[in-house]
């Protein structure tokens, strides 16, 4: 059995709110900010992984 990779979400925005995404079965919501020099971030219940639009491309 494979584990299936986390989720990426390009956005535009610098600050972004996870809530797992499966209503009652997901996670309490976190409001995560996005840090400018790195340009993405993995929300810590779901490990889905935000990344700004500026960074599309740039991150592995």
């Amino acid at each position: 059995m494979t584990i299936p990779a986390p989720e990426t979400k390009y956005v535009a925005d610098w600050r972004v709110a996870c809530d797992g995404g499966v209503g009652a079965l997901g996670h309490p919501r976190v409001y995560l900010s996005i840090p400018h020099e790195r340009g993405w971030i993995e929300c810590p219940y779901c490990d889905a992984r935000f990344v700004n639009e500026e960074f599309r491309g740039k991150v592995a």
